[in-house]
């Protein structure tokens, strides 16, 4: 892994410590790199009725385009209750990310045992629904 993910591996982990996870557990942390090298954490915050539950993901996405980033890179994501649990963005994670990321954006994933995996947006959300412009 090359310095720069090592980074962000970081940034995800010191994310994933601040998730409020009282309900599931299952605490996830995300960093989102732009494409000019800034970093924004994100953690998933719960709520007892879960609809109202925000990813980490879309709060990582938020507080950057809230800042107004729109250039997209990659994010980084990690989260899991068992060692070997990889989390993928969900679905609607991934059609946030669409809505603001090119199909070549990076997905960094890695379980607790240290087995990591890149995927393209395009090939986790391959039909994602775009607003006809």
């Amino acid at each position: 892994m090359n310095e720069l993910l090592k980074k962000l591996e970081k940034e995800a982990e010191n994310a994933r410590e601040k998730a409020y996870a009282p309900y599931s557990g299952f605490k996830v942390g995300a960093a989102l790199l732009t494409k000019e090298g800034k970093i924004y954490q994100g953690c998933n915050i719960e709520n007892v009725s879960f609809t109202p539950t925000c990813c980490a993901e879309r709060v990582a996405l938020f507080k950057a385009v809230s800042e107004g980033e729109r250039n997209f890179r990659g994010i980084f994501i990690l989260g899991g209750k068992t060692e070997t649990d990889i989390c993928f963005p969900c679905g609607v994670c991934r059609q946030a990310l669409s809505e603001f990321c090119n199909d070549d954006f990076e997905i960094y994933l890695r379980d607790k045992m240290g087995n990591f995996k890149i995927y393209k947006l395009y090939e986790l959300m391959p039909y994602s629904f775009k607003e006809m412009r």
